[in-house]
């Protein structure tokens, strides 16, 4: 049972983290792109958040399957189990309150043109407007590289086992 578990955990990490990682990274730039003017990336953008939600909730599956393998093969108080496993849930915490919320504050900021919605009236405000969705983007660009990173620990994790007797 323990190789049935195993074979899911990784064939639904590889599935459904993948693209999560991939689609977060890529998001700000493309919201970055067409608030610019460089091009509109809106629908882009769009459809990278509609992939981070969708395949997030995939995701989910996989610390599920993971505690099932972990138990299958007795591992479950591994300390690279239980490391792997927090920094799940931190990466976990991210995407939920970081991540997906602050993709939805920066498609509000785009009409369906990939332009700004609302233009300001005056040029302070404009450079204001201009400055916190550039923020905005900077925060989610960090946030989305803790994410990928967290999740390259894992991986790293999952791979070598340390302390485990089958680890390196």
């Amino acid at each position: 049972m323990s190789k049935l578990f195993l074979t899911l955990h990784v064939l639904v990490a590889v599935l459904a983290v993948g693209p999560v990682t991939v689609a977060a990274s890529l998001f700000p730039r493309s919201v970055r792109n067409s608030l610019n003017g460089w091009s509109n990336q809106a629908p882009e953008a769009r459809l990278l958040h509609r992939l981070t939600r969708v395949y997030a909730a995939i995701g989910a599956g996989v610390p599920l399957l993971g505690i099932a393998t972990a138990a299958a093969m007795g591992v479950t108080r591994d300390p690279w189990v239980i490391a792997s496993l927090t920094l799940t849930a931190i990466a976990a915490g991210l995407l939920i309150t970081r991540i997906l919320p602050g993709q939805q504050e920066a498609l509000a900021l785009l009409n369906e043109d990939g332009r700004r919605t609302a233009a300001a009236p005056d040029a302070p405000a404009a450079a204001d407007a201009a400055r916190e969705s550039a923020a905005l983007l900077k925060q989610l660009s960090m946030t989305t590289g803790i994410f990928s990173l967290l999740w390259a620990v894992v991986l790293v994790l999952m791979i070598l086992r340390p302390g485990s007797s089958t680890g390196g």
